[in-house]
């Protein structure tokens, strides 16, 4: 019956060796397992099978993580049925843990925990046990292996995923709306008992949010949530195991949540109406104002576009917009004008450029206000009634003549008279004048058109009250051609006739030129003078082209009875007046061969039909010839010649500048200049004789007492400059007079220090160190002690 039971457990341990168990039982209960080893042949054999029984007994497979008692946690017993209880079997458990978390009796086959165990490192264990005969050694049951799971208790708090989640949503959204999922985890076994069911719930951010205990999504909780009114939620998360029972372990989360904008709002002025002003001298496109519709939208929702919906101004104002500050600038489309219209009104309209058709049932998303604009008075220069003007004049018109008028007002409601200038810049020659006061302008000089064709002028209108206030018009003035100029021949014209000419033979075509420039173009007639009208040797032929042929009137010519010939040509016009000239027309007889070539047309080519003729020869050895006489007598010339100097002596003062720049080294330096002449006052130098000219006449010398005796320095000086004054043999050029006289005694005696050894006085000369590096030398000289005079 036992054997029976053995078998039976045997049975239910091997079904059941991978499962998980559910629960635990209370009571220790033992439970036997028998291990039959088969031992037999294959079939083929016809043998019949031997069975050998051998059994396991071991009465505990689970244990409890977190054991905290006093005593090691007992497991199990191993067992087997070859254990007669003597002692004689050694129980051995190998595997996970073996000897280190788990420890076995190795005389009775308990089992211990010797450490407390955590599920959430190790859930369970597989661990391989024999039992041996302690006198053979040898095993007595072959190894077996089994499983201790570790029961899980609820010691684990749930935790999310993240610390802080960051969520949005758009306002404005519909009750439900989901904003973000949270996850929390449980480390405890989902399959045991409740301690890893989680269940979420709301600590804070209600009413606004809530969450789906299940799941962890959170929604939205109210309607019409606007993002103007708060634009941030904070709220936190509870995630509790043991399905939220009391006694579960929980963890918190924070979920930042933030309402996104839609466009919701229409943009909207905070005025119905502005005021604005312009000069009315402001240029096109000057920026005159700014407006602003506010939107409490942000974003590409805010973005507002500006336009000028109706308005007296429409046309003189433009509107645009600001992309950065979404405000709408005001320019000036078109010059304004005080004197015309001051005052003008705008009505301004702000729309949203992206609208949202989810919230079109909240109203037309845009705002209309008006803007008046006041324009003020400046003062403005005159303005012409024209701005450019062109004026034709005949270039025969008179001096004095008025050839046309500009009128220029003042635009302001003052109308200050105006007064009129040419600016001379442009009529150097002032051809042209302007009355001041009417603005006339009349012919100075005479109009020549051939010359001046156009004349290009600039008026200017000044205000008479403020001459910073000025305008310039150009006048184009052209000069209209009269028939003024008679026509000429177009050029000189090299004509010749051969000897061997035939009458009526053509030798020359001409044509004229004319400076005038008729409205009907050129028509010129040609004829012979009516003094030459029967001509005998030559005749003009007018081709009604505007030229005309020099035709041959006899046979034959002869170049040693006549070489040339004259031909003087009535050339007229065909407009009025009619003008006309005469040019004349040289034709040489020339040598021609069969053909009407030329070949010569001097007298002298006779003899010399070829080369230069005798005169040119004559002419050119001439030349030579002169110039030959006029090198050589240069050179002889040049030869001749003597270098003598204006001025031979070394003494004259011209050549003999002597520089005195220098400090010196005292008086006891002698080298840098010779101070005999100034010590010795009968040393002075000689009258010298210009050498520049010769003199007329040979004057002696004169000679003048000496007056160094009693006589004044003063006076000296005016005796000596009046005799070099009235001396007729002074030099006109510029000398040097040496007066060389010292004058008498001083009072203060003399300055010279020559004579200081042989004064018995003693004299102080340390002052002379106060003077300074320059008065070094003189310092040293006489600033020493006795002792170095001695």
């Amino acid at each position: 019956m036992m054997r029976t039971c053995y078998c039976l457990s045997f049975l239910l341990w091997a079904s059941t060796l991978h499962e998980v168990h559910t629960s635990l039982s209370p009571q220790r209960t033992n439970m036997y397992l028998q291990v039959e080893r088969v031992k037999g042949m294959p079939k083929d054999h016809g043998k019949a099978l031997h069975r050998t029984k051998r059994g396991w007994m071991w009465n505990q497979f689970f244990l409890l993580e977190e054991y905290t008692g006093p005593d090691t946690q007992y497991v199990g017993k191993l067992h087997t049925d070859q254990d007669k209880g003597d002692g004689n079997l050694k129980y051995i458990l190998t595997g996970d843990g073996a000897g280190s978390l788990f420890i076995i009796d190795e005389n009775t086959g308990d089992i211990h925990a010797a450490k407390r165990l955590d599920r959430e490192e190790k859930s369970l264990y597989i661990l391989r046990a024999k039992a041996i005969d302690r006198k053979t050694g040898r095993q007595v049951e072959p190894e077996s292996e089994f499983i201790i799971k570790i029961h899980d208790i609820n010691d684990n708090e749930p935790k999310f995923t993240k610390d802080i989640y960051t969520a949005s949503v758009p306002e404005k959204s519909r009750v439900g709306t989901s904003v973000i999922q949270v996850t929390a985890t449980d480390a405890d076994d989902s399959n045991y008992g409740n301690s890893a069911r989680v269940v979420y719930s709301i600590l804070q951010g209600q009413p606004y949010f809530s969450v789906d205990p299940d799941t962890g999504i959170i929604k939205t909780a109210l309607p019409d949530m606007s993002r103007e009114n708060r634009e941030q939620y904070q709220v936190v998360i509870q995630a509790k195991d043991m399905g939220g029972q009391m006694g579960g372990l929980s963890g918190t989360t924070t979920v930042n949540i933030t309402l996104t904008d839609v466009n919701d709002n229409p943009p909207r002025f905070l005025q119905s109406s502005y005021q604005i002003s312009s000069l009315e001298s402001a240029p096109l496109g000057t920026s005159l104002g700014r407006i602003k519709a506010n939107d409490p939208d942000v974003g590409e929702n805010a973005e507002t576009e500006y336009s000028i919906a109706d308005g007296d101004g429409v046309d003189m104002f433009d509107i645009i917009t600001d992309k950065d500050t979404q405000e709408g600038i005001i320019t000036v489309k078109k010059q304004l004008d005080y004197e015309k219209k001051n005052l003008y009104t705008l009505k301004v309209e702000a729309t949203n450029t992206h609208l949202d058709p989810r919230f079109f049932h909240l109203g037309p998303f845009k705002d209309s206000a008006f803007v008046k604009v006041f324009v003020e008075d400046v003062d403005e220069p005159p303005v012409f009634t024209m701005p450019s003007r062109l004026i034709e004049v005949d270039e025969d018109a008179r001096e004095g003549s008025i050839i046309g008028q500009v009128i220029a007002q003042d635009p302001d409601v003052a109308k200050n008279a105006v007064k009129y200038t040419l600016n001379r810049h442009t009529d150097l020659d002032r051809i042209f004048s302007i009355h001041s006061g009417n603005g006339s302008i009349f012919i100075s000089k005479t109009l020549d058109r051939e010359s001046t064709p156009w004349h290009n002028l600039t008026v200017i209108a000044t205000e008479i009250s403020n001459p910073k206030q000025s305008t310039q018009a150009p006048i184009f003035i052209r000069i209209l051609d009269i028939n003024d100029h008679a026509p000429e021949l177009a050029k000189y014209y090299e004509t010749f006739v051969c000897e061997n000419a035939k009458a009526g033979q053509l030798i020359q075509t001409v044509s004229a030129v004319d400076k005038d420039d008729p409205p009907r173009g050129h028509k010129f007639f040609f004829e012979l003078v009516p003094e030459y009208t029967i001509h005998p040797n030559f005749s003009i032929v007018d081709n009604k082209d505007n030229t005309a042929g020099v035709i041959t009137r006899r046979n034959g010519y002869s170049r040693n009875k006549m070489n040339t010939y004259l031909l003087p040509v009535v050339i007229f016009d065909n407009d009025y007046p009619i003008q006309s000239s005469t040019g004349t027309l040289t034709i040489r007889v020339c040598a021609c061969d069969s053909r009407g070539n030329m070949q010569s047309c001097n007298a002298e080519a006779l003899l010399l039909p070829a080369g230069l003729s005798t005169g040119a020869l004559v002419a050119i050895l001439l030349c030579i010839m002169i110039l030959l006489v006029l090198v050589v007598l240069f050179a002889a010339m040049k030869r001749q010649r003597k270098k003598e100097p204006l001025i031979v002596s070394k003494d004259d003062v011209r050549d003999n500048i002597v520089t005195y720049n220098d400090e010196g080294g005292g008086e006891e330096d002698t080298q840098a200049f010779d101070i005999g002449t100034l010590r010795n006052p009968e040393a002075r130098e000689e009258s010298k004789i210009r050498r520049d000219v010769m003199p007329e006449t040979i004057f002696q010398i004169r000679r003048t007492a000496p007056l160094w005796e009693n006589i004044d320095v003063q006076d000296f000086l005016h005796r000596r400059l009046k005799e070099n004054d009235l001396d007729p043999t002074a030099p006109p050029y510029d000398s040097l007079a040496t007066y060389a006289y010292e004058g008498d005694d001083s009072i203060a005696n003399s300055l010279s220090s020559l004579e200081s050894l042989t004064t018995e006085s003693n004299h102080d000369y340390d002052y002379l160190s106060d003077w300074g590096p320059r008065f070094k030398k003189l310092a040293d000289m006489y600033g020493g002690d006795e002792s170095d005079q001695d």
